[in-house]
């Protein structure tokens, strides 16, 4: 993704917003937190950083790779699970922090703002909470489609029209695993399986992250392809010739994915009073309001962010109307018939 301009003003803004909480570490001489985080670096790593500046908190942060996209991170918090070395879990998604309460590995806060989010986007249990969400769309290049050829939903990655011309980032990972469950969960099984072994005879491109079928798009390689809001925007505002199309967005239709950020401590974390701190200093309106002016043009969950989303929210689109919980159940019977269909 191409720098924005808005993106030099971040870290201001950040320093003023996250500094007001300060971390504590449990007697420690320096106070000290593990975060693992799947949201891009570029995005994650100034706040976190501008945090640890303004406490005095040593955050220790790892960061996921593209390629394997949360998926990565989730699976060392299972293998570490004995012995957790991470204390917050910044997923830029929501199924694998599931996953992970499924398997009894998250702890229990209650952050000052949780009220402040929608149910839907937070864990009954006090195990999770959402927030900054970003929505799943087709990103089109506008010189090679016309507009009257533009398509309008999921659906139209099928058109034999466009056999070998669209493309969608490895569905075993990140949001775009996240997005395959999620239409199992809606659809039933038997339509899912026809729509991506339909995408398969299609010939649809599979490239290794969300990103990359962005950037395909723009240059002219793809004519369209499945991507996130933070990715399409990257090349909508440095004046690449795409559009971007929130997919059957109709009443009639499914609606349009989104996907929340979420924040989780670990059971059993070493530095869970830092963690809660941390957590507690990224779970704000304030928090909200620079990943949607920054150049990842998240959707704030909390009503309080007085900033206007850049992107379409669920107040104008149509959002499909997924059951997280039971979706999370079809995990792992949809990464053994991806893997089949498309490999690891």
């Amino acid at each position: 993704m191409k720098t924005s301009p808005k993106r030099l003003a971040i870290p201001a803004l950040v320093l003023l917003s996250l500094g007001a909480i300060e971390g504590c570490g449990g007697g420690e001489s320096r106070p000290s937190v593990v975060v693992y985080a799947s949201l891009d670096r570029e995005f994650s790593e100034p706040l976190l950083n501008a945090y640890a500046a303004k406490t005095g908190v040593a955050v220790d942060a790892k960061y996921d790779v593209e390629s394997t996209k949360t998926v990565g991170l989730t699976n060392l918090l299972f293998a570490e699970a004995k012995a957790p070395r991470c204390d917050l879990f910044w997923n830029n998604e929501i199924l694998n922090t599931l996953r992970l309460k499924k398997r009894g590995l998250l702890a229990n806060w209650s952050p000052p703002n949780a009220e402040s989010y929608p149910t839907v986007f937070k864990d009954k249990d006090g195990t999770w909470y959402g927030f900054a969400a970003r929505a799943r769309v087709l990103i089109v290049n506008t010189s090679l489609v016309p507009e009257a050829d533009r398509p309008s939903s999921v659906n139209d990655l099928l058109d034999p029209r466009w056999k070998g011309k669209i493309g969608l980032a490895k569905p075993s990972f990140g949001t775009t695993a996240t997005h395959a469950v999620c239409l199992f969960q809606i659809l039933g099984e038997e339509k899912a399986k026809r729509f991506f072994t339909g995408l398969k005879a299609n010939d649809v491109r599979i490239l290794s992250g969300n990103k990359q079928v962005a950037t395909a798009v723009s240059s002219g390689e793809l004519a369209f392809g499945l991507t996130d809001t933070d990715d399409a925007m990257g090349e909508l505002e440095t004046g690449q010739p795409v559009a971007i199309i929130y997919p059957d967005r109709k009443s009639e239709q499914m609606g349009t994915l989104y996907i929340p950020n979420t924040l989780a401590i670990l059971k059993g974390a070493r530095h869970a009073e830092a963690a809660k701190a941390l957590g507690n200093a990224l779970l704000a309106p304030e928090t909200e309001s620079i990943l949607a002016s920054g150049p990842s043009a998240q959707v704030p969950l909390n009503p309080r962010s007085k900033v206007p989303s850049r992107v379409e929210t669920p107040a104008t689109v149509k959002a499909m109307a997924v059951d997280f919980d039971k979706a999370v159940d079809l995990w792992d019977g949809v990464a053994a018939f991806l893997k089949a269909e498309f490999g690891g």
